[in-house]
């Protein structure tokens, strides 16, 4: 198989396992409210996870390639501040729609995640093209961890809306934006992306995910009033997290 289409089947299969996080909505009940609590603690305890385990890390890294310790730190925390205030705007200038707090939680998770994804789609075409074997096991790594992130846009779309379409169709939209990034590799960026312009886009997405976690997710989830269940699933999406970066890399 010709190694760039291999490449692209690589970053479609990693973006579109965010969809099984969207199956959730075919197991649970409409009237389930303690799911709604529990999905977005749960998709919580993940982006905080991925951000401080693989996201802040790997920018570091990438920094360093250009700039000594105390400078990439510096340049790093710009960049996550500047993904917090990114997060905010859109937070709030992103107008509440029909279906309230949930929907527009939905909403923003997409545009969160797509951010997220772009690069990831980037980067795993990039590793697929140069070593295959890599590219493998990157996006397989990134896959895993996409399964929770579908859950938080397919959870409070579909309990917003009570539309299993839209829901999925949003899920999707955010998970395909993965093999948008590939296509960009593929047709703009292979000569111009560098380690400096990653580490950049890498704060920067950790800054967005960490408030949206920290802002929107988790204080929603405990305003349902099942404090032990959001504190608990909060914890469990991020050791399921923790372990997805110990055990894969």
């Amino acid at each position: 198989m010709n190694n760039t289409l291999f490449a692209l089947l690589c970053s479609t299969f990693a973006g579109l396992s965010t969809m099984l996080g969207g199956i959730i909505i075919f197991i649970t009940k409409k009237d389930n409210i303690k799911i709604i609590p529990c999905a977005l603690a749960f998709a919580s305890g993940v982006m905080i996870m991925v951000s401080m385990t693989d996201l802040i890390p790997e920018s570091f890294t990438l920094l360093g390639a250009y700039l000594k310790t105390f400078p990439s730190l510096l340049v790093l925390l710009i960049f996550l501040v500047l993904g917090i205030i990114f997060s905010m705007l859109i937070d709030y200038y992103l107008p509440e729609q029909q279906g309230g707090k949930l929907y527009h939680i939905g909403i923003v998770s997409m545009l969160a995640i797509m951010a997220h994804n772009i690069p990831e789609g980037i980067a795993t075409f990039l590793s697929t093209t140069s070593n295959t074997k890599l590219g493998i096991s990157l996006s397989l790594a990134i896959a895993l961890h996409n399964i929770p992130e579908g859950i938080s846009i397919s959870i409070p779309i579909y309990y917003a809306t009570k539309k299993k379409g839209k829901a999925l169709g949003y899920t999707f939209i955010s998970g395909i934006s993965e093999l948008f990034g590939a296509l960009l590799a593929l047709f703009l960026l292979k000569d111009m992306m560098n380690n400096f312009i990653m580490g950049c886009l890498l704060a920067s997405i950790a800054g967005i995910m960490i408030h949206i976690a920290s802002y929107e997710l988790l204080p929603t989830s405990i305003s349902y009033h099942h404090k032990k269940y959001s504190w608990c699933f909060f914890v469990i999406g991020g050791m399921f997290m923790l372990l997805n970066h110990l055990l894969l890399g």
